[in-house]
């Protein structure tokens, strides 16, 4: 037991009060009396009790129990180790004793647990699986384990690791287990030296002009000498093969390349050998920019060759022309153009992953987009509430809804055990969408199925939006697969129902028992109900949902790709509705014609049918309908300029515009007003040694830059900008290895693009065990690096206590003796004796003459007794 103080400078007090109470004795010692001597040590006492408890007095008792926590490194850097680790721990638990708590836990880049911290482990459990391996956080896992520890319990941390920490900092935390009785050791392991080819480095130019000759220089290492092959690769196109000898150590190759990409363009290096311990440190990227002429991509959703490329002609702005299915995924593949059309391209042949990876492009890099319309185009195309709706200058919604025909939807989904997952959330959904197109007055009925019909929603009119969303957002998968239930279901719910138009919409990604399907259509055909279909996945039954689409004067969709489900179901929603397309011949009227006046000088020729949607607000409408809808409209989404055209490019709704003299300059002009505005100024954007991007700015503006990072996927990275100094910004990303994409733009809105790489972790060098770190750690903490087994469990050097707090009683001590002072001094230190003098007066002395009556009083009582 120890007694121990928090704030002992609070007992200086006591030195006041010893003279004060010292003064006075002395000066009253000649009239103080004994009994005034003692009620004098009362109040000092009392005194003293509380300024005891004000300094925080507390008693240490000892705690026999002792903890014991191993921490097994399991990152990738340990890989071939675990074995090893394994036997260590099992032969250290024989020295566990009785009293001894021992955990087992593994980490990588976080904690998990392998066994609990228990006093009956005696073996190695099988460790879990452990899915990121990528980093090694000791520092993290030494916060989270103290966490799971008694702190007044002594406890030893047993650190089983090669030390080489790629996140986090463990010797910073480990400066908090000082005073403390915690301590560190460590059990170093490291990778068994093995045959291994890494990629040090790979470099390009940071700028370069087309058909200039670059210089590709890959710096590779190799632990033993051998053979092996280098490739590289222009935005994913193989450009370079080579056989290569490795010598031991490190080995330079130099490749010249002029670029035949434009922009931003992706080099690759990948080395291949035949054994190789490590495959993931054996790839490398790097950008560079490739300064050319503009470049522009026309999506074209025709069957046949591109009708805006013809109208360009030859001599025009350099473009190429792709089909919907091969657009890229990858935000690298997009910022090597400086503008995008999409001509008449159906929603759910592109997918929202991929409209994602557009809309960064267009607000974070400054692309400019333009949709041109078509049957399969804005609303028809399904593009109700995706990327690719947010960035337009219009809404696939129409103005004049009450004029459209009464509607009955009935949504059929498949909600087996087989849905659930991703494809299962994307239909709810893709649902909940088509029910925020529909109007208040429209019918709808929601029936999920799986091995029996579930109606969610009864069929009927759509009274509350927000209720039927919430409804069909919270189906859960269930289990088997019957389709013909369901859809008898939803054909009888929509029978009887007196509506202009009747459409259903089945979604599964099984198979089912054969049914009557022909005769249930067929029946339906005769009260109007139409059918489309959605096979998901390959698994589907993908002939006869075709089959019930061609019968039911549907659609079919075979959807490969579950982020096109959504985009399927909001086209099909507006599809039941052909009123989306205005086909009466008319003359456009012009607005906000800047641009584009000396087109029209000699007036505006007359167009057949185009796409109804809204203009947002804050668009500019420049040419709109008599019916008020914009025909073409623009306004800058971030730094992208779009545009939405709502006619077509063939001329079936463009009717003379088609045929007009300015049909090539009318394409040429909206291209060339899309086309962003680049910054001349060469910003330097570097990689640190720390992973922090250091951006140079020679024109010492550093400070007014507006700096962004995105992903290949198209995700915008966190990311936290420090100002280093007038030129210089310093930018800390939350970016996994691979390629990230820097968009900095200054006060005017000019843009500058500036693509690096961010290379593979350290954890897939093959590095020897960090002997310092493992020094450092067990120093600062008082413990030790470990040989054998046996010392982990060895005596330990501080023991565990518990605290109890005393100020409390001392209060109550205090408070207890100034009663007692009080008490002496107002009834004076006699008072106690006073009752047993009155008992003896009684007992000793006869009673008097004149106390007669109180002697008779007295013998009636003692009578009674």
């Amino acid at each position: 037991m120890d007694l121990r103080i928090d704030m002992p400078l609070i007992l200086l007090l006591l030195l006041p009060l010893l003279i004060y109470f010292g003064w006075t004795y002395w000066r009253e010692r000649q009239r103080l009396k004994k009994s005034h001597t003692i009620v004098l040590l009362i109040r000092m006492l009392a005194v003293g009790c509380l300024v005891f408890a004000l300094a925080g007095p507390y008693l240490l008792l000892p705690i026999k129990e002792e903890q014991i926590v191993y921490l097994v490194d399991r990152s990738a850097s340990m890989n071939g180790t675990e074995d090893e680790m394994v036997q260590f721990i099992q032969d250290s638990l024989q020295a566990k004793k009785d009293e001894q708590l021992a955990g087992l836990y593994s980490f990588s880049s976080t904690l998990q647990t392998e066994a609990i911290l228990t006093k009956t482990l005696k073996g190695v459990p099988k460790f879990t699986e452990i899915k990121a391996t990528d980093q090694t956080n000791i520092e993290q896992s030494l916060q989270l384990a103290t966490g799971i520890i008694d702190p007044k319990k002594a406890t030893r941390f047993v650190l089983l690791t090669d030390g080489n920490e790629t996140k986090g900092n463990a010797l910073d935390f480990a400066t908090k287990f000082k005073g403390s009785n915690i301590s560190v050791d460590v059990v170093p392991f490291s990778q068994p030296v093995v045959n291994d080819v890494s990629l040090k480095s790979f470099v390009s130019p940071q700028v370069a002009y087309v058909g200039e000759q670059q210089q590709l220089v890959t710096e590779v290492h190799a632990t033993t000498a051998g053979q092996g092959e280098l490739l590289l690769y222009e935005n994913d196109e193989l450009i370079h093969r080579e056989p290569v000898e490795l010598a031991e150590g490190t080995n330079m190759f130099t490749y010249k390349h002029a670029a035949t990409g434009e922009g931003l363009v992706k080099y690759e290096a990948v080395v291949q050998v035949g054994q190789d311990a490590i495959f993931e440190n054996n790839k490398l990227t790097s950008v560079t920019m490739v300064q050319s002429e503009p470049h522009l991509l026309i999506v074209n959703g025709y069957e046949t060759a591109s009708p805006i490329a013809a109208a360009l002609g030859q001599q025009s702005i350099a473009y190429d022309v792709k089909s919907p299915e091969s657009l890229p995924n990858e935000l690298s593949s997009y910022l090597q153009y400086n503008a995008i059309i999409f001509d008449n391209v159906p929603g759910h042949l592109v997918g929202e992953a991929k409209m994602s990876v557009i809309e960064q492009a267009v607000k974070n890099f400054g692309v400019g987009f333009a949709m041109v319309g078509g049957e399969n185009s804005f609303g028809l195309g399904g593009y109700f509430k995706t990327p690719i709706e947010t960035l337009l200058p219009v809404e696939m919604e129409i103005k004049g809804k009450e004029q459209l025909p009464s509607l009955g939807l009935v949504i059929v989904l498949d909600r087996s055990g087989s849905m659930s997952g991703s494809k299962l959330e994307l239909a709810k959904e893709a649902a909940a969408r088509s029910v925020e197109m529909l109007r208040d007055e429209d019918t709808l009925g929601f029936i999920a199925f799986d091995d029996r019909p579930w109606e969610i929603i009864e069929t009927g009119p759509l009274n509350n939006k927000e209720e039927a969303v919430d409804t069909i957002l919270s189906v859960t998968p269930g289990g088997g697969t019957e389709i013909y239930g369901s859809l008898a279901k939803a054909y009888e719910n929509l029978a009887d129902i007196k509506l202009q138009r009747k459409h259903i919409i089945l979604l599964t990604d099984g198979q089912s028992q054969p049914g009557n399907y022909e005769d249930l259509i067929e029946q339906g055909k005769d009260s109007g109900i139409t059918l489309s279909t959605v096979a998901i996945g390959q698994d589907a039954d993908a002939n006869l949902l075709e089959a019930l689409s061609e019968m039911g004067s549907g659609r079919f969709y075979n959807v490969i790709d579950e982020q096109t489900i959504p985009s399927i179901l909001s086209r099909e929603t507006a599809m039941i509705s052909r009123t989306y397309i205005e086909d009466n011949p008319f003359y456009p009227i012009l607005y906000n014609a800047g641009g584009w006046n000396t087109l029209f000088a000699n007036g505006v020729p007359q167009m057949n049918a185009y796409i109804g949607t809204t203009a947002k607000q804050g668009a500019t409408v420049v040419a709109e309908s008599e019916k008020e809808d914009p025909v073409l409209a623009q306004w800058q989404y971030g730094l992208g300029k779009t545009f939405a055209f709502t006619s077509d490019s063939t001329g079936k709704w463009a009717g003379d515009w088609a045929r007009w003299q300015n049909w090539g300059p009318f394409w040429q002009t909206l291209i060339s007003q899309m086309l962003p505005s680049y910054n001349d100024v060469a910003y330097d954007v570097r990689i640190e040694s720390d992973g922090s991007f250091m951006i140079t700015d020679p024109t010492n503006e550093a400070a007014f830059l507006d700096i962004v990072a995105v992903n290949e996927a198209g995700e915008e990275l966190d990311t936290q900008l420090e100002t280093i100094s007038a030129s210089q910004v310093r930018a800390v990303v939350q970016a996994d290895p691979g390629l990230i994409f820097f968009r900095i733009a200054d006060e005017k809105e000019t843009i500058y693009q500036a693509g690096l790489s961010v290379p593979y972790s350290a954890e897939y060098e093959l590095l020897p065990a960090n002997d310092k770190l493992i020094e450092e750690l067990t120093e600062q903490t008082g413990g030790a690096v470990l040989k054998e087994p046996q010392e982990v469990f060895r005596d330990f050097t501080k023991q565990g206590a518990d605290r109890q707090n005393i100020a409390t009683w001392l209060l109550l001590a205090g408070m207890l003796l100034f009663f007692i002072d009080i008490t002496i001094r107002r009834f004076g230190w006699n008072f106690l004796t006073k009752p047993k003098k009155k008992e003896q007066l009684v007992e000793n002395h006869p009673v008097q003459a004149e106390d007669t009556n109180v002697a008779q009083l007295l013998k009636g009582m003692k009578k009674r007794q």
